[in-house]
């Protein structure tokens, strides 16, 4: 079960997946599978990649595809290895995407994600959602803390823009950004997320790149995997304004807290 916050951040990146017409998709620390396992059931994906560090996370996504028909269990494959060392074996993505999984990177290596991801694999769409440090305070999270005790980094809008705007460069990629979960006129969305779009012509490299079993720190690894579909849910009338602030959308904020949900 993912948590209202969560199912925005996923309906966000569906949204640009569907708009960019992505048909193989890399799912960056894919933990449970909250985005992999509404990816197998889109039409027009038939290739779903995942890849955690957690062989426990994975070993349950596995264990949730047994009642899924097997035409859908053959679009998912896991890897157990890191999204920071990655390389040109994995083959060609339409896109790659990390929700809230950057800030789980020691900073000292967000070097290595550059790397593995816009360099190694260079895929078309690159999508990136973390939280967003200017809105804690609306959730109650003290200055002094982070959301989640597994964070190494937390950054505000003008960070992460730094940030996101420093790889496109050096990547050869256009970035654009995106409020999701609230667009607050002071401190934007609960959630930050950037679409990163490589320029025509920087690389085909992986394009031209027939598909091939995954790889992770030099392990060749193919395994049938998924889980039970997340059916798409809705919040019982709530619906935060995407161009305007309310008292009740802070309340509602104010009610996942008290009820103890998860913020990451």
């Amino acid at each position: 079960m993912t948590t209202w916050l969560h199912d925005q951040r996923i309906e966000a990146v569906l949204a640009v997946l569907r708009a960019r017409g992505a048909t193989t998709v890399l799912d960056l620390g894919c933990g449970a599978g909250a985005l992999a396992l509404r990816l197998i059931h889109e039409r027009r994906i038939g290739r779903v990649v995942g890849v955690d560090l957690s062989a426990d996370a994975l070993h349950d996504l596995r264990a949730g595809l047994r009642d899924e028909p097997s035409e859908i269990r053959r679009k998912l494959d896991l890897v157990h290895g890191s999204m920071t060392e990655l390389d040109g074996a994995f083959g060609s993505f339409d896109a790659a995407v990390s929700v809230e999984s950057i800030e789980h990177v020691a900073p000292d290596r967000l070097s290595r994600f550059e790397r593995s991801v816009f360099a190694n694999l260079s895929p078309a769409t690159v999508i990136v959602t973390t939280p967003n440090r200017d809105f804690n305070g609306l959730l109650g999270v003290p200055p002094h803390r982070f959301r989640h005790p597994d964070h190494r980094f937390e950054w505000g809008r003008a960070k992460f823009r730094s940030w996101a705007a420093g790889t496109a460069g050096r990547s050869g990629y256009d970035v654009a950004f995106h409020d999701v979960a609230g667009a607050h006129p002071v401190f934007g969305g609960a959630t930050q997320m950037a679409v990163f779009r490589r320029r025509v012509g920087t690389s085909d490299r992986q394009a031209a790149r027939p598909g091939r079993p995954a790889r992770a720190n030099g392990c060749r690894v193919r395994l049938a995997v998924g889980s039970r579909a997340c059916r798409r849910t809705t919040v019982a009338g709530r619906v935060i304004p995407d161009r305007r602030w309310s008292q009740s959308a802070l309340g509602f904020f104010g009610a996942l807290l008290t009820a103890g949900s998860d913020l990451r």
